[in-house]
């Protein structure tokens, strides 16, 4: 994780890293969400942001964690189609602020399964 905004902006390597992870973070989520609403016998989502749609009504996920996947999907999208719009200060705010979401995803799936 960059430890400030500078070094994040000069180092491409970083920027790379960050966003492959993060993309990959927001995909797996889609897939795991995909598989939950497939298993619940549910239609198949038409856009990854009708996943956390779905898992919201059944329960599985809250409403802001389903807003904040949301959101990430608006992040995923520009990474992997519009990469040099990408802004800096952005990742490294989802950085310090957001990988919460991923983790807050996380246990609430796994309460969902294991209830």
């Amino acid at each position: 994780m960059p430890g400030n905004i500078n070094l994040l902006t000069q180092d491409q390597d970083l920027q790379d890293i960050l966003v492959i992870n993060l993309t990959r973070a927001v995909q797996l989520c889609v897939d795991i969400g995909s598989h939950i609403i497939s298993a619940a016998n549910k239609p198949s989502p038409q856009t990854m942001g009708e996943v956390f749609t779905i898992l919201h009504e059944l329960g599985a996920i809250s409403l802001d964690t389903r807003e904040q996947l949301k959101k990430a999907i608006g992040f995923k999208n520009i990474a992997v189609h519009n990469y040099e719009a990408i802004n800096w200060e952005i990742v490294y705010a989802i950085c310090h602020n957001s990988l919460q979401d991923f983790l807050r995803f996380a246990q609430e799936i796994s309460r969902y399964i294991f209830l």
